[in-house]
């Protein structure tokens, strides 16, 4: 029986959620494994919209802020050298002891600096979006999945009322919604991250950021949302999930409708939230009402539309 505490009876030893015991080197195996299969997922999104992954290309690679596809001019003036795999976050996020001593343009300083510029960079980019809906969803679909269509659908829909697309700019869910956004005569936004391997943007993004920091891109999504629409995804699509609805019950953000799509997928968590998260009272009832759940194109847009007509007609403080 494990303890209280979660862990085993047997002093020292942990057990992953494989249930499988563990130790450090086990550990980085795992972290390791993980990146692999993002990478293997990411890149399969592109092999199935028949392209040859970007991080398959010798100097594909493409960091730093971009407004337009055409437009490519990167400035590498501030950046320290460090082996490609290395990202900017990863150096950002490492303790102060694990790094050797610098000079100030390669401290944490001086990256507050990096980050400001991002913003400053996003802002500018984006000043004249005035509504827009961000989607988010899994790069590990092709055009042939029922989700890419919809999500397609659901992103031409918006856009014909008038809605700018964003997405992380990648294959799959991502590529759907921005090659939605143009068949329905709007907006395609793409924000971009550095990852350890070049993602690339996919061919239907009109206008194009890169970011060097997850904290800029997040703030970009929200900042020029309306709402959000999760299709099924992994990891960070949950982790854009759990921080909108953390955004909404905090008071940050108001009338922001947050639509998961496809209810076969979702149903799974929304039973565990229900019948673990909420009868330990570890969230409300009201909290359960800020998702809606559909498998309808039209029924996410007009969600969407219904509440920016609502926010519109709000009186302001």
């Amino acid at each position: 029986m494990p303890s209280r505490s979660g862990k085993s009876k047997a002093k020292g030893v942990v057990a992953t959620a494989a249930k499988k015991k563990t130790n450090v080197q086990q550990l980085a195996e795992a972290e390791q494994g993980a990146r692999e299969g993002f990478r293997e997922r990411t890149e399969e999104g592109h092999v199935l919209a028949g392209r040859v992954p970007p991080s398959r290309v010798d100097g594909a690679r493409h960091s730093g802020a971009v407004k337009i596809l055409d437009e490519r001019t990167i400035d590498q003036s501030i950046r320290d050298y460090v082996p490609p795999s290395v990202t900017e976050d990863e150096k950002l996020l490492r303790t102060s002891g694990a790094q050797p001593s610098y000079d100030f343009t390669r401290t944490d300083p001086w990256r507050v600096l990096r980050i400001m510029s991002e913003l400053i960079e996003g802002f500018d980019t984006l000043a004249s979006v005035n509504k827009a809906v961000t989607v988010f969803g899994s790069a590990r679909v092709g055009p042939d999945d029922p989700q890419y269509a919809a999500a397609q659908e659901t992103a031409r829909l918006l856009a014909e009322a008038g809605f700018a697309i964003l997405t992380g700019a990648g294959p799959g869910i991502m590529e759907a919604a921005n090659k939605g956004a143009r068949l329905g005569h709007g907006r395609s936004i793409g924000c971009n991250i550095e990852l350890p391997f070049e993602q690339g943007a996919n061919p239907y993004v009109d206008t194009l950021i890169n970011f060097r920091y997850f904290i800029v891109r997040k703030t970009m999504f929200v900042k020029y949302s309306s709402a959000f629409i999760i299709f099924p995804g992994g990891f960070g699509t949950l982790d854009e999930l759990f921080e909108a609805l953390t955004l909404i019950q905090t008071g940050k953000i108001y009338q922001f409708p947050v639509v998961l799509f496809g209810r076969h997928y979702w149903a799974g968590l929304f039973r565990w939230l229900r019948s673990r998260v909420l009868l330990e009272k570890k969230i409300s009832p009201g909290d359960m009402e800020l998702m809606l759940l559909t498998d309808d194109p039209a029924e996410a847009a007009r969600a969407v539309i219904s509440a920016s007509e609502a926010q519109a007609s709000a009186p302001r403080p």
